[in-house]
């Protein structure tokens, strides 16, 4: 049985790999800024417009159960796909940031009180830090960082020193979008629950690509959105443990969320859809179950290997470029498929601007990580990311492409 994913026959189902950058085919590596979609996807989003749209529940004429039913399927699929207990622990947000967000003020703002810590580490997207930076202010509680070891990766050990009672949450990326390393999630989940706190994943990075099961993982909450999974823009999830939502008020208010009204008080509605206010983004729910299929078709451990080797491949192939700097580790055991680099003499939106004359899309600045790429003593940074349609070919251009761009900047 042959384990490998085909690039070449997977670029077929993307219709957006038929048109060309600049005269030359187009190469696309800002995975982790957005992924592109198959045309399954995009079908799902035209099928349900063309033929099932209605707004869902209540409804009793044959749309809107259409609808219903297939909303409810897609929430079904992506309960089975990171192995939630049950549908109800799927809440359905705009994307990532809300889903922390939905948690930073319907738990935390509730739950840590003066005193109080909470830990994050220093690799977070801004959307696992900003809404973190807020709560703990208004409520008086420490934010402090996990430490890391001399590799520059999380240590456990360290931080079981500085984790205590007085911890009541922990919230980290599963994978760093800048530098694709992997934290231990399994190592600090135990910490966590040993001293009675709460752990939040923020999954953005590591669900579209690789095998997620969070009753193994035993995370408390984990975010995640559809855009960076083949799926559409405008809709994520958040994933929380029912005993948990079960206490936590809504985060918004209105339609559908609730149970009963009166012109004095309001009762919320059963579970995930007390969370759920208003209209549903009822469309990109359908096309996310549709995204979800066609990974599942592959095989999220295949993707997983396939980027793995991509990472191998790109890192080795980097080692050629003398002028290019790899922040963060250089093994690739301890990356998925993100490799930032910096160029010691051509600025990365030059870079990436000259990548763009060869059709090859990476992405410049400080990927909403700027106290990161601060760290390095840098203010932005060139970042390649990788998916089930790139091959070793791609990265082949790309490094030869750096390498004419090195001459023209250079040398002449």
């Amino acid at each position: 049985m042959n384990n490998n994913l085909d690039p070449m026959n997977i670029k077929n189902d993307f219709p957006i790999f038929k048109r060309t950058i600049n005269g030359y085919p187009l190469i696309y590596l800002d995975n982790a800024a957005t992924t592109q979609k198959p045309q399954s996807v995009i079908d799902s989003l035209s099928s349900y417009y063309r033929n099932s749209n209605a707004n869902v529940f209540r409804g009793v004429h044959t749309l809107s159960i259409e609808a219903t039913d297939l909303y409810d399927l897609a929430r079904q699929k992506v309960q089975k796909f990171i192995n939630a207990k049950n549908f109800q622990e799927i809440i359905y947000t705009r994307n990532t940031s809300e889903s922390i967000n939905l948690v930073a003020y319907s738990w935390a703002l509730k739950n840590l009180t003066k005193g109080d810590k909470m830990f994050i580490s220093p690799f977070e997207h801004h959307s696992n830090l900003v809404p973190w930076q807020q709560i703990c202010r208004k409520v008086g509680a420490q934010l402090l960082y996990i430490p890391l070891d001399d590799s520059g990766v999380i240590d456990c050990d360290k931080f079981s020193s500085l984790i205590d009672q007085n911890t009541k949450l922990i919230s980290v990326t599963h994978m760093s979008n800048v530098l694709g390393e992997i934290s231990p999630i399994k190592d600090l989940t135990e910490l966590a629950h040993r001293f009675g706190a709460l752990i939040m994943i923020d999954g953005a990075q590591s669900v579209p690509h690789m095998p997620i099961d969070v009753q193994e993982m035993n995370c408390d909450f984990l975010a995640f959105s559809s855009h960076k999974m083949l799926g559409p823009t405008g809709i994520g999830v958040l994933y929380a443990k029912k005993e948990i939502l079960e206490i936590m008020d809504p985060f918004l208010f209105g339609g559908d969320m609730i149970s009963e009204v009166t012109y004095e008080d309001a009762k919320w509605n059963d579970l995930p859809y007390k969370f759920e206010a208003g209209t549903p983004n009822i469309a990109d729910a359908i096309a996310t179950g549709t995204a979800i299929d066609y990974l599942q078709n592959i095989g999220m451990e295949k993707v997983f290997d396939h980027e793995r080797n991509l990472v191998s491949y790109a890192l080795e192939k980097f080692s050629s470029l003398e002028n290019i700097d790899i922040l963060g580790s250089k093994d690739p055991s301890l990356k998925g498929g993100v490799i930032s680099f910096n160029h010691k003499f051509i600025h990365p939106h030059d870079l990436g601007t000259a990548l763009d004359r060869f059709g090859i899309a990476i992405r410049t600045g400080h990927h909403c990580a700027m106290p990161l790429i601060r760290s390095f003593g840098l203010v932005a940074a060139s970042r390649a990311s990788f998916y089930i349609y790139n091959d070793n070919e791609d990265i082949d251009k790309l490094i030869d492409s750096i390498s004419d761009i090195e001459d023209y900047f250079i040398n002449e």
